[in-house]
């Protein structure tokens, strides 16, 4: 969030973390609890794709 300069947690799930997870360029570590203490995202095949472009 910092370093694209966003604020709001809100804003960056629902217009960056969300999409990127729908999209199948990010997902989570533990998808069956989303509210997990120690949840994390992760780069899938597909984002590790993207970023080599």
């Amino acid at each position: 969030m910092e370093r694209i300069g966003l604020k709001g947690s809100d804003n960056f799930r629902n217009k960056y973390l969300n999409p990127a997870i729908e999209g199948g360029y990010m997902a989570l570590l533990y998808p069956e609890n989303k509210t997990n203490k120690g949840q994390a995202y992760y780069l899938t095949e597909l984002g590790k794709q993207l970023i080599k472009k």
